[in-house]
């Protein structure tokens, strides 16, 4: 039996993206490639645990990134006699700096030809002008292995098993031991569009206020850091769930009736588990960045102009009401 040939992998530095490249990162360990991911976020290797590969966290500085990048090809290369002579890293960000990262540590990367990074690329292919994210990825790992087929329409994103069983315990000691509503207001950044528009949905505090009464089922909502006395002020009827670390977080999430989510991360994982969910997108493109899963509904009404337009609290717990009865 032929032994796993050793790839380092650079993936992107947003949970969401993360989770969006996980189909095409499963396809190449598919064709007999072992993964040592080098990751940006300190999320990374909880969020990530369920699968088993390696997850080094980028240091500061470029000095530091290569040094960190150089130990690891000495040590893959010492583990597999093919890795110096063979392309052995694979890029999913777009980035120049990713990219001399790899060059100037001595790898070989693979991946699209963006930001004029060409001539540091082992192989540069081309990057999909259209389709959704998660596609996009996908496409680039189907160029890197040679393989030719659509992804799967389910992420089945995996959960380590032992923090999938402390969600329970946590739940019930925060009173909630039966069908609840996860929301998931919270959204880093700006959407990718010329005025850098607001993601979150302003109809979040109504539809926590009345949600209980509404919808017939507590809420709960799970602060990221620094998020925690937000969430006590805007959403005071919400159970708060607060320093979970992410596989505990998609762990809770697993076990909701329905999510309601901005496009943010939490959203991503949210999908990806296969929960029935409402993506509340505002300025954000649907066609290429709402979130990845076969229960996945997303509300958005058409922009005016630089106006975004956003659902109504009404309309979201009529949506909300007719999912929690299917």
């Amino acid at each position: 039996m032929t032994a796993p040939k050793a790839l380092i992998v650079r993936i992107r530095n947003w949970v969401g993206d993360v989770i969006l490249g996980l189909p095409g990162l499963q396809l190449i360990e598919s064709m007999g490639f072992e993964l040592h991911l080098v990751a940006r976020g300190k999320w990374a290797p909880s969020l990530l645990a369920g699968y088993g590969w390696p997850v080094h966290v980028q240091p500061k500085g470029l000095r530091h990134k290569v040094a960190q990048l150089r130990q690891l090809r000495q040590a893959l290369t010492q583990r597999d006699p093919t890795f110096a002579n063979r392309e052995n890293a694979f890029l999913l960000p777009a980035s120049f700096s990713a990219a001399l990262e790899m060059r100037l540590a001595g790898l070989k990367p693979v991946g699209v030809a963006k930001e004029g990074r060409s001539l540091l690329l082992s192989r540069a292919e081309p990057w999909a002008e259209q389709g959704h994210e998660l596609e996009r990825y996908w496409d680039i790992a189907c160029r890197f292995v040679g393989h030719i087929g659509p992804p799967s329409p389910d992420i089945g994103f995996r959960v380590q098993t032992s923090k999938a069983l402390e969600a329970a315990p946590l739940l019930a000691n925060n009173g909630i031991t039966g069908p609840f509503v996860m929301i998931c207001p919270f959204a880093g950044g700006k959407a990718a569009t010329a005025d850098k528009a607001d993601k979150k949905w302003p109809g979040f505090e109504a539809f926590v206020a009345q949600g209980q009464a509404r919808l017939g089922l507590p809420l709960v909502v799970c602060p990221g850091p620094g998020e925690e006395e937000t969430a006590r002020q805007l959403y005071p009827a919400a159970r708060i769930l607060k320093g979970l670390d992410l596989a505990v977080y998609a762990g809770v999430l697993q076990r909701a009736s329905l999510v309601v989510a901005n496009d943010t991360g939490p959203g991503h994982v949210a999908a990806a588990l296969g929960c029935p969910m409402i993506s509340l997108l505002g300025p954000t493109e649907a066609a290429r960045w709402a979130p990845w899963g076969p229960h996945v509904n997303v509300l958005q009404h058409a922009r005016q102009g630089l106006v975004t337009v956003w659902p109504s609290a009404d309309e979201v717990f009529t949506l909300a009401q007719r999912l929690l009865k299917s």
